[in-house]
């Protein structure tokens, strides 16, 4: 049976081709001999709403080659981060990709799991949880994609900056999961398998709930390295190349 993999937090940009040349690569060799591919959101820096593939040429890349993995078999699902929230059905139709709701349920043989992004999960940031019900408001959604994509890209820059302002004034645990909300979320979905991204912060935790050992894999980002979750193994970790890390 071939593997189902998962990914997450890539944050594709032009200034980054080394992570893209992995990713495009790795669609190419692992992602395409595997049965479906699960992205759990931030796949991009940002997005702008789908004319994005208009302006952007990465985006462009970055659809035709999901479709041509898409194309060898693979099933691609694509669940929205805090970065990439603005994806839409253009970008999936070009992607061949489906939409995913957070969270979701899967099935992988006898398997259940639950596939979150994973910000839902870090309740401590008040402030980001605000900004977050904001981002999600399909009123604000709609009001952002009417600006000209010019002023789109300055607001995601803006966003961006402000983050990273903000982030150097907040407590670590802040920024990472709060255990009340991870039990409560295992608790609501019958204490299943649980995969998110989000935090940066990859590792296996095991959290008795109920009286219920409950797993919670948290997937990395990719900024120096591309890594995936199989279900073939439960891990895998490729580097990237020396070539790719070389300033171009």
């Amino acid at each position: 049976m071939r593997p189902v993999l998962f990914i997450s937090d890539l944050h594709l940009h032009e200034s980054r081709p080394e992570t893209s040349d992995a990713f495009f690569r790795f669609l190419q060799t692992d992602a395409s001999r595997a049965q479906a591919l699960y992205i759990l959101g931030d796949l991009f820096e940002y997005w702008v709403g789908d004319d994005q593939l208009d302006h952007d040429p990465l985006a462009r890349r970055v659809a035709d080659a999901l479709a041509a993995c898409a194309g060898h078999g693979c099933e691609v699902s694509f669940m929205h981060g805090n970065r990439d929230f603005l994806i839409g059905p253009r970008f999936a139709n070009a992607a061949g990709l489906s939409l995913l709701a957070d969270p979701t349920t899967i099935s992988v043989g006898h398997r259940s799991l639950l596939l979150l992004h994973g910000d839902t999960l870090c309740t401590d940031d008040v402030a980001y949880q605000q900004f977050r019900r904001q981002a999600r408001d399909p009123l604000w959604q709609r009001e952002v994609l009417s600006k000209p994509y010019p002023e789109r890209v300055a607001l995601a820059h803006s966003l961006r900056a402000r983050s990273d302002t903000e982030k150097a004034t907040k407590a670590e645990d802040i920024m990472d999961v709060s255990p009340i909300a991870v039990d409560a979320v295992f608790r609501e979905h019958g204490y299943i398998e649980m995969i998110h991204g989000h935090t940066h912060r990859p590792a296996r935790h095991v959290h008795f709930v109920d009286e219920h050992e409950c797993v919670r894999h948290v997937l990395a980002d990719w900024h120096n390295e591309m890594h995936y979750l199989s279900t073939a193994s439960m891990i895998g970790t490729a580097a990237l190349s020396a070539n790719s890390l070389a300033p171009t």
